[in-house]
């Protein structure tokens, strides 16, 4: 019998939220002015989800 091992990418990795606002790339909304702002809060959010382990 094979002796497999499961490698799970990611785990234990920290990721930091990147969003791209009006062409750019950024970690953190501090710097936006309000119309970035107000178009961050519109945007449309998707929610990640898990399928169960089989």
């Amino acid at each position: 019998m094979e002796n497999k091992t499961e490698i799970i990418v990611g785990e234990n990795v920290k990721f930091e939220r990147i969003r791209r606002i009006t062409g750019y790339l950024v970690g953190t909304t501090d710097r936006f002015n309000n119309a970035k702002r107000a178009e961050e809060k519109d945007r449309v959010k998707h929610q990640i989800t898990t399928a169960a382990a089989n």
